[in-house]
């Protein structure tokens, strides 16, 4: 055996000693935290069966209710994924009187809690609010409508885009910039060719946490939703009233089909970032 064992290749050492314990302790955690949860929903559901499964999700108040939340989601995280963006390029590259304090702001989402900043976008965009009463003469409803949601998560979104990038900006060297300049490459296409390539890990990255936030948000939306079925009920919604009534096997089913639109979304998203590190 020891002849054989001069042939095998031998495994550098750790500089931190006890990779199976840590594994194994990290494998218990995730276990317990999270596996546990998921196959309890992914099995709460079965005493529906297969066909009763497919009834509850393609009711139409559960379709309208799933497209709501995902439809929305998508675009909060759209539109978050743009301006998230400019912000961070300006809190890294520029300085400029309250920079501390609009850094700080930023964060403010993360802190704050849902609910109050349910209502306090609420009485912003309501008819009579500040923001509302200005909307209002162009025809423009805000508070009560699907159109409240996008703006409820695209608030709660913005963080995750900011903080996701804004490092990368930090580490990205000026130099290439100028030698970009330097070669004759006009302003749009630095951004284009040299810096956007370099932060679209990093914004994906951003899109898809604010994308998974906006998918299961709660607090921040109901109040502003107006929660008319077929119109501005949100899935988790759905499942709190079916909760309610007492069809936790329905709730399950409705949380079923969230988590794995979800995880498709999620899958194509990481698929996305690996293709664009391959090339």
């Amino acid at each position: 055996m020891r002849v054989f064992a001069r042939f095998l290749p031998r495994r550098a050492p750790s500089v931190l000693p006890g990779f199976g314990p840590a594994l194994g302790f990290a494998l218990a955690y995730l276990s317990i935290i999270v596996l546990m949860p998921l196959a309890a929903l992914v099995l709460r559901p079965a005493e529906l069966g297969f066909s009763g499964f497919v009834a509850v999700v393609t009711q139409p108040r559960v379709l309208a209710a799933l497209r709501l939340s995902f439809g929305a989601s998508l675009i909060a995280a759209a539109i978050n994924a743009v301006f998230g963006m400019i912000v961070a390029w300006v809190l890294v590259r520029y300085s400029f009187p309250g920079k501390r304090l609009v850094d700080a702001l930023v964060d403010l989402p993360f802190a704050l809690p849902t609910a109050v900043a349910g209502v306090a976008l609420t009485a912003l965009y309501a008819p009579n609010g500040w923001i509302g009463r200005l909307l209002q003469p162009l025809g423009i409803e805000v508070a009560f409508t699907p159109l409240g949601v996008v703006v409820a998560l695209v608030f709660i979104g913005l963080p995750f885009v900011v903080r996701t990038v804004q490092p990368v900006l930090q580490d990205l060297d000026r130099e290439v910039e100028e030698a970009a300049a330097s070669l004759g490459a006009s302003r749009w296409q630095t951004i284009v060719r040299v810096i956007l390539p370099a932060i679209l890990p990093a914004l994906l990255t951003g899109f898809a946490l604010a994308l998974a936030r906006g998918v299961g948000e709660y607090g921040s939306v109901i109040f502003i939703a107006g929660n008319m079925p077929l119109v501005s009920e949100i899935a988790p919604l759905l499942i709190v009233i079916k909760l309610e009534q007492y069809d936790y096997a329905g709730a399950a089913a409705v949380g079923v089909a969230m988590l794995s639109i979800s995880f498709v979304m999620l899958l194509i998203l990481n698929l996305l970032q690996r293709w664009h590190r391959g090339h």
